[in-house]
């Protein structure tokens, strides 16, 4: 398929991590294939994938199942089979960082510390390739951020996760159509805060 968008989400394959913080690009990417009529069928190159159009692009969704850190082989296998460039591989990931409701689409970056990006950082050898940045808060008191992404989102949490599904997808849709100058414009920002 010609021309087609690889768009990764970042997570840790297996049930018990389904509703985890690190899980939140699975999440992202379940949600764009209901939305789609996306069906997640099989694995390539490491990788549970469904294809199909979104917005009219053919796209390729991705969740890798290396487990986190190992991500970005799954990930250079995916670009180098299917001949994918770079400028159009979108990697969805959470982010300690950034308040739950915080999306942050960038054209490029580093990794913030995330051991999945760090992965595909170093098997891609560049890091100019677009991201989404979905915020998922700050451990509370002095618990060990690795513990912290592991655990499940709070039940009142869950309804602000919702909308944030929701607005990440709208984004993707944008950044698909318009491109990532017009997904950063018009979709960065912080649900359920003051913005």
């Amino acid at each position: 398929m010609d021309g087609r968008y690889l768009l990764v989400g970042l997570g840790n394959p297996g049930r018990e991590f389904k509703r985890q913080r690190h899980n939140v690009g699975f999440m992202l990417l379940d949600h764009l294939a209901e939305e789609h009529d996306l069906a997640f069928g099989r694995v390539r190159h490491r990788a549970l994938t469904a294809s199909g159009r979104m917005a009219g692009e053919p796209v390729m969704l991705a969740k890798p199942q290396t487990f986190m850190n190992l991500s970005g082989h799954a990930v250079s296998q995916l670009l180098r089979y299917y001949r994918v460039p770079l400028d159009r591989l979108l990697v969805i990931f959470d982010d300690l960082d950034l308040p739950l409701g915080a999306l942050r689409f960038r054209e490029s970056g580093g990794t913030g510390g995330h051991k999945g990006m760090g992965s595909i950082v170093e098997q891609l050898g560049s890091k100019s390739f677009a991201r989404l940045r979905v915020g998922i808060g700050r451990p509370p008191g002095r618990m060990d951020p690795a513990d912290y992404v592991l655990r499940p989102f709070g039940a009142q949490e869950e309804s602000l996760l919702s909308l944030v599904l929701v607005q990440a997808a709208a984004g993707i849709l944008t950044y698909l159509t318009e491109g990532i100058t017009a997904a950063i414009s018009r979709h960065n920002r912080v649900l359920g805060g003051d913005e």
